[in-house]
């Protein structure tokens, strides 16, 4: 078996890992890190909970060197809030073991604590672009000493129409440094931004990590309206992390809300919140104080957590890429995770055509909250119970 050291990654980093649990790489970890210690550039094409924080995290801290005031030394561009705290957070302990600085710096937070933060020396910076641009402009911040720079989630970043910023960015570094991207995709406009940004880059392709049906348990349930929060409640206590997901910001706290009356632990995470009742949701569904977080689907492109047993469509999605999208919080990294679609009897029709795009050869079974097969949805089979096509 691989391990850290094979990679090249040092005997300080490789302990601090193990002393997390994590011994042995990832596919994306030990196809990219090789080539980025060698300082070229590197085009990852891997799905969210593939491993990348540490595919690029790890190459960043072996090279970097200390920063001076407000002259980071690398740059990781990322699309959302969430998750630039989350990389700053599981990038930390390593920096630690160096005696290195990782920040994160994104927009809803007060800046001043975060030129504080940049004023002490800080190596490696991570940043939505919005905040990024904002502190180039007020001169909060130089770029002239950058020597890495990482686009995490590309294609996320041009969906959330964020690419001119980005580019607006790497026009702004001046001198040659190394350029490492991770993308689900890689055409379109990620293809340009390669073209554009990256030099001779080495292209690596993790296959095995894509999310699909098959790697999912699949369970679509017909509720009846004043039934369905209990249904979902019962779902979410028989599982150790469930994500709901529902269609507006509003739905999101009327649920969360909900279901702490089913007595269930439950956040909800949208746009409308503060971004410290944000981070505070996400924190504790991440450290498994809180059993079930409450998502729009804006809201879940920053949710990046392991062990996801769960994942409810308490609103059907919009279409096919919405549910895999959506789905894709489980079965992470290779395990496996149970999708609960719950199906009114106004949206049998809308997802009995979800079902067929996707391939699916599942039915719509009638269900009520005191079904005893609600808690172990994984265990139980019901085509036996079917009795709607």
């Amino acid at each position: 078996m691989t391990t850290f050291a094979d990679l090249g990654v040092s005997a300080d980093f490789a302990a601090a890992l193990e002393a997390r649990g994590i011994t042995s790489p990832f596919p994306v970890q030990e196809l990219t890190i090789p080539d980025a210690l060698a300082g070229r550039d590197v085009c990852g094409k891997a799905k969210t909970g593939s491993g990348k924080t540490l595919a690029f995290g790890l190459p960043v801290l072996e090279t970097v060197v200390q920063a001076t005031p407000r002259r980071p030394r690398a740059l990781i561009l990322v699309p959302t809030r969430e998750l630039a705290t989350q990389v700053r957070d599981e990038l930390e302990p390593l920096a630690k073991a160096r005696s290195l600085t990782v920040s994160a710096i994104y927009g809803g937070a007060k800046m001043e604590t975060q030129v504080a933060e940049l004023e002490k020396g800080v190596e490696v910076v991570v940043a939505t672009p919005g905040r990024m641009i904002d502190m180039i402009d007020r001169k909060e911040i130089s770029l002239d000493d950058i020597m890495q720079v990482v686009l995490d989630e590309a294609d996320r970043m041009a969906d959330m129409g964020f690419l001119p910023q980005v580019e607006w960015i790497l026009r702004h570094i001046p001198g040659s440094h190394q350029t490492l991207l991770f993308s689900a995709t890689l055409d379109g406009v990620v293809d340009t931004l390669i073209k554009r940004y990256q030099t001779d880059p080495v292209m690596h392709e993790v296959v095995s990590e894509q999310v699909t049906v098959e790697q999912m348990t699949h369970r679509f349930l017909a509720v009846h309206d004043m039934d369905k929060i209990r249904v979902a409640a019962k779902i979410a206590a028989g599982a150790n992390r469930t994500i709901v997901f529902v269609r507006t910001k509003r739905a999101a706290d009327h649920v969360a809300s909900d279901l702490r009356r089913e007595g269930v632990e439950a956040a909800s995470i949208h746009g409308d919140l503060r971004q410290s009742q944000r981070e505070k949701a996400l924190a504790d569904f991440s450290e498994g104080k809180l059993a079930v977080l409450v998502a729009t689907d804006v809201a879940a492109r920053g949710i990046h957590v392991d062990d996801v047993n769960v994942v409810i469509h308490y609103d059907p999605p919009e279409d096919h890429k919405a549910y895999l999208h959506r789905s894709g919080r489980t079965a992470r990294a290779g395990e496996s995770g149970v999708v609960v679609t719950l199906v009114l009897w106004n949206e049998e029709l809308e997802v009995k055509r979800l079902l067929k795009r996707l391939k699916l050869n599942q039915p719509i079974v009638e269900v009520f909250s005191n079904n005893p097969n609600l808690s172990d949805l994984a265990a139980w089979d019901p085509k036996a119970d079917a009795v709607r096509a």
